[in-house]
């Protein structure tokens, strides 16, 4: 038995290195998380394929769009690190993975619809734009006036606020359950995610936004989820349950190991919200919720019962 579970465990570490990797063997610490070439080609992994989906294969399916809360604990894997220098930059939270893929052109599809659409593409600077901020303070206005034009001296009175892994409060998602009649079961299909934070007019120091529409989470921008698979299948996540062995943010989002509620689903009132139709009534719409929940989970079940 002993034989046994050590060669289960030579192979477990095997198939997966970690972000600690050679953590026993350093001598050093600059040796921590040098890969040798056995555990570079095993790194070295393209994201599960779907398979394709013959649309007479698909008895039923409903598209919904959801929020992930990142204040839930169960959510904190996409959230944390705050500032990836902390770790040596050795793990990254999901913001700063999907930002660097899109300065190296390895995402594409990017979006800035609010609904999830994918209609309107975004390019890079438009990114930028909207995770940065320009806002003059008093006293430059005072200087203007005063006749200073000197771009040294009034730079000073200017206030550049840029987003960060740590003002995003919440992804929302968008994706279809679907009955596969072929293979007798239901799945979800991941289409689009969007990182969540306030305005960033909230960080002018002159801005007159009143308290509700500060605490406003809204989209920066949507990326079609397909195509940003493989980025997010090399980025590590850091596994609560056992350090040893993480996953990454492709598995976890589609594996759907996280928290989140539904605050829309397709229907024929142009894909209306919840709090369009229960208003100001949060344990309404958190029981609205739910009901979607059930319906899908109902579907399943009934195909089975009936």
């Amino acid at each position: 038995m002993n034989k046994f579970l050590f060669f289960f465990f030579l192979i477990l570490s095997n198939s997966f290195v970690s972000g600690q990797a050679n953590l026993l063997n350093a001598r050093v610490p600059q040796d921590v998380g040098e890969l040798n070439e056995k555990q570079v080609e095993a790194n070295d992994e393209e994201p599960l394929s779907y398979g394709f989906i013959d649309d007479r294969d698909v008895l039923w399916s409903k598209t919904i769009w959801e929020i992930i809360d990142l204040d839930e604990r169960v959510n904190f894997p996409l959230y944390y690190p705050e500032d990836p220098a902390n770790l040596g930059e050795e793990r990254k939270s999901l913001f700063d993975v999907i930002m660097t893929g899109i300065k190296d052109g390895e995402i594409k599809e990017i979006y800035t619809d609010d609904g999830g659409y994918f209609k309107e593409k975004m390019t890079y600077q438009e990114v930028l734009d909207a995770t940065r901020g320009e806002f003059f303070l008093e006293a430059y206005t005072d200087l203007y006036n005063d006749g200073e034009r000197d771009p040294e001296v009034l730079k000073e009175y200017i206030v550049y606020p840029e987003l960060s892994s740590k003002d995003i409060l919440e992804y929302r998602v968008k994706g279809t359950w679907y009955f596969d009649k072929r293979q007798g079961e239901m799945k979800y299909r991941l289409l689009g995610i969007a990182p969540c934070a306030r305005d960033v007019a909230v960080y002018d120091p002159q801005s007159t936004l009143d308290a509700e529409e500060k605490d406003e989470t809204y989209p920066l921008f949507w990326l079609w989820y397909p195509d940003a698979r493989a980025v997010l299948n090399k980025a590590k996540v850091f596994n609560t349950r056992n350090s040893s062995q993480p996953i990454t943010f492709d598995h976890i989002l589609n594996s759907r190991r996280f928290n989140a509620i539904i605050y829309k689903e397709e229907n024929v009132y142009e894909d209306r919200e919840i709090t369009n139709y229960i208003q100001k009534d949060a344990l309404q719409q958190l029981l609205e919720s739910e009901r979607i929940k059930n319906v899908i989970r109902d579907f399943e079940q009934d195909m089975w019962n009936n």
